[in-house]
């Protein structure tokens, strides 16, 4: 038997998942689905992540609690390895911030991904799903009151988009789920736009943060040559989701089931994690929030 949850991801502040191919200036681009051009995550980076955050919770030796082994596998090649019981999927987009004239910035999504999260959740939870509305190219659909409104139109970096008002309950359903934070709930319940697929693909492909790093010659307190270098990262506020599968446990003698170790892997994992790289500069600082409602 299996178990199945919605793990929701919240970047809190700029968030680099590398292995995309250089282009043009930017020598390290973030990693994106090959036929949406979509950013993403790879379900491995994650599961690595939480590999190491639960061995450092636990405080025992990496690899050597029970529940480790149980979720994630051993981490030897041996005759007597067995598969880990926790499947992940690559973290897909949910939500991108784009900076608005007023508000301050919106989160923008489309009908192609909502739809692909609606089927999602058939899957995972055989949960019903708000109607959404399918905009035409340059309009938008928000809440009436949205404060990124001024008469019917509303400004997202240089493009003007006309506004069509929708309150079907999108919103609030996923600030629910995103987000256990109050003041979030309540800021993307408002400012959350629907807007159309080329539209919504035009901004995660070309309003990302291009970022110049530079090595320093700690001796001369000068660029080193050749040390400049342009990152990519997905902006603060981004927001992602990944399907959660927990199997029963393989690991021989172990009875857990996978509600058991969802459960466990739950309650172990800080409600804040670092995913991706500049760790130490302080990128990639998430929320995460897993949703099992059925």
């Amino acid at each position: 038997m299996s178990d199945q949850a919605i793990l929701f991801i919240h970047a809190l502040t700029g968030l680099h998942s590398g292995g995309g191919t250089p282009s043009g200036v930017i020598d390290l681009p973030i990693r994106r689905e090959r036929h949406t051009n979509w950013p993403t995550i790879p379900g491995s980076s994650l599961k690595g992540v939480f590999r190491s955050a639960f061995n450092r919770v636990t405080g025992a030796a990496p690899d050597a609690s029970p529940d480790v082994l149980a979720l994630f596998g051993p981490a030897t090649n041996t005759d007597e390895d067995h598969a880990g019981a926790l499947t992940l999927s690559d973290a897909r987009i949910l939500a991108f911030p784009v900076r608005s004239l007023l508000g301050v910035f919106a989160w923008v999504t489309c009908p192609a991904v909502l739809e692909r999260l609606s089927r999602d959740l058939g899957i995972i939870q055989g949960e019903s799903f708000p109607e959404f509305p399918t905009p035409d190219r340059d309009n938008a659909y928000c809440i009436p009151d949205s404060p990124l409104i001024s008469g019917d139109k509303m400004i997202l970096e240089e493009f003007e988009f006309s506004v069509r008002n929708s309150d079907s309950g999108l919103s609030k359903w996923i600030a629910s789920r995103v987000s256990s934070d109050e003041s979030t709930q309540k800021r993307l319940t408002s400012h959350l736009a629907i807007l159309h697929d080329d539209d919504f693909t035009h901004f995660v492909s070309n309003a990302t943060e291009i970022v110049a790093r530079i090595g320093l010659d700690y001796e001369l307190k000068t660029a080193r040559k050749s040390a400049l270098f342009y990152e990519e990262y997905l902006p603060p506020e981004t927001l992602l989701y990944s399907l959660v599968i927990c199997h029963d446990s393989f690991r021989p003698g172990d009875k857990a089931t996978g509600r058991e170790l969802r459960e466990k892997l739950e309650s172990v994992l800080d409600p804040y994690i670092q995913i991706g790289g500049g760790e130490t500069v302080g990128k990639g600082i998430c929320a995460i929030s897993f949703d099992s409602s059925s």
